[in-house]
């Protein structure tokens, strides 16, 4: 076994060391318990579900604290993460029974037929480190809740997280094996788990290049392979926004989390009729951020997640300048951010041109690139020219033109005047790049069950 050490992106030293676990050790413990798990009924496992989330309030003050120590979020931020999840855990909770429940195919004279939902199996759950408990909560939860056990993957750069889920679940009754915290930062090693049978079904997060890697190394097998993967979200600011309220809207959905939002706002186009007042009012309140240690209460914007992070978010942006864009804030105003670490300053571009990096690759960090657009038509043009296709939000007092607009725009999610708010009543999904399959809404249940139909005569 090798170790995995998770590198602290606020001081850039060592916080955690795990060994890699054997995951055909794990793989079998999950599958054997799977067999008694999917015998026990929902109610049982509804209250160990719910005194997992008693203790997880309990827990709170310190696992906020754990996030922001292990991936950098300022510490005034990380405890609203973890009540959001609580309340979309309980939104799975609330429609669990409803979702699972069998479906009356009808009565015949003498027969009587029914669709019954079964559980899947084991399911490989790939999580990720920007918001761990957030994320995690999207598929862990609705899988145990159908009766499967799951093998969860958790971060390298967040293990203390799938750590403290776990220890939580046992503490709350959950049997042995039927959650199983697995750590491997190799690839392969996930992509041989894939292609064993006793894997029933995989759900990924993470980037487009690894969910395909696990799509093909499943390829052989049929299974499903849910993938949530990169995004460019664009914004829309139509020409009738009221700017007072939007631009600081914008603003924090491109910023937020110092970008690291697989929903955040990353490109952003604005009728030409507004332009310059627009970015002037963006200007000053991108400004208005500060940039610092975590810790400190006051913080807006900590750091990105990695060197290699930064790294590649300051070559989008230097890349940009060279092909004709302008940074209009400059990085003296942010003098936590010293051009080489992880501590990167937030970044408002002009004169950007829609075939460059920076309005094309994903960035996941504080860059807002703005283009102006002459129309409607135009802007649903540059918003649709993407591989990606997660979120877009649109701008605007006029809401029946703002659905026209929705209709036209390719993305699994569309908001009108916000933005980067998954709701748990709504399904959570990506076209084209953006992923694959469905978590959330009346949906969340529908990859973790399998259909059965009985079909009973009576003589």
């Amino acid at each position: 076994m090798s170790e995995i050490i998770t590198i602290s992106p606020v001081t850039g030293n060592p916080v955690c060391v795990h060994k890699t676990s054997n995951l055909q050790d794990a793989l079998a413990a999950s599958a054997a318990a799977f067999q008694s798990y999917k015998t026990i009924s929902l109610g049982q496992k509804k209250q160990w579900l719910e005194k997992f989330l008693v203790l997880l309030d309990q827990d709170i003050d310190d696992a906020a604290k754990e996030i922001s120590m292990l991936m950098g979020r300022p510490a005034r931020y990380c405890k609203s993460e973890i009540t959001t999840m609580m309340k979309r855990a309980r939104f799975l909770l609330d429609i669990a029974e409803t979702s699972l429940r069998d479906i009356d195919a009808g009565q015949e004279q003498n027969i009587n037929k029914w669709i019954k939902k079964v559980p899947v199996g084991v399911a490989l759950i790939v999580s990720t480190w920007n918001y761990p408990y957030l994320v995690a909560i999207n598929t862990f939860f609705p899988a145990l809740l159908a009766g499967n056990t799951v093998l969860f993957k958790v971060s390298p750069q967040t293990p203390l997280v799938g750590e403290r889920i776990s220890k939580l679940l046992k503490r709350a009754g959950l049997p042995e094996a039927v959650f199983t915290v697995i750590h491997t930062n190799t690839l392969h090693e996930l992509e041989n788990l894939v292609k064993n049978d006793k894997v029933s079904l995989v759900c990924f997060t993470g980037s487009v290049a690894a969910g395909r890697a696990l799509s093909k190394a499943a390829c052989d097998r049929f299974i499903s392979v849910n993938l949530e993967l990169g995004g460019k979200d664009p914004a829309y600011i139509r020409s009738d926004a009221d700017l007072a309220k939007v631009v600081p809207e914008v603003v924090e959905g491109a910023l937020f989390n110092s970008g690291q939002s697989c929903c955040s706002i990353e490109r952003v186009y604005v009728h030409e009729s507004i332009y310059d007042t627009f970015v002037g009012m963006a200007k000053a309140e991108i400004e208005g951020y500060i940039l610092g240690d975590p810790a400190d209460e006051s913080t807006m914007l900590g750091p990105v997640v990695s060197q290699k992070s930064a790294d590649t978010i300051r070559l989008q942006i230097e890349d940009a300048i060279r092909q004709g864009a302008r940074s209009l804030i400059p990085r003296v105003h942010f003098p936590k951010d010293d051009g080489r670490g992880t501590f990167v300053a937030p970044c408002l571009l002009v004169n950007v041109r829609n075939d460059t990096k920076i309005m094309q690759e994903e960035t996941f960090g504080p860059v807002m690139p703005v283009m102006k657009v002459k129309d409607d038509e135009e802007a649903i043009k540059h918003m649709n020219d993407s591989k990606y296709g997660l979120t877009a939000s649109i701008w605007t007092a006029d809401e029946a033109k703002a659905i026209e607009l929705c209709d036209q725009v390719e993305a699994g999610t569309v908001f009108v005047n916000r933005a980067d708010y998954p709701d748990p009543s709504l399904a959570w999904t990506g076209w084209k790049e953006s992923g694959r399959g469905a978590t959330l809404s009346i949906l969340a249940f529908d990859p973790f069950v399998k259909l059965k139909s009985y079909h009973i005569k009576r003589l």
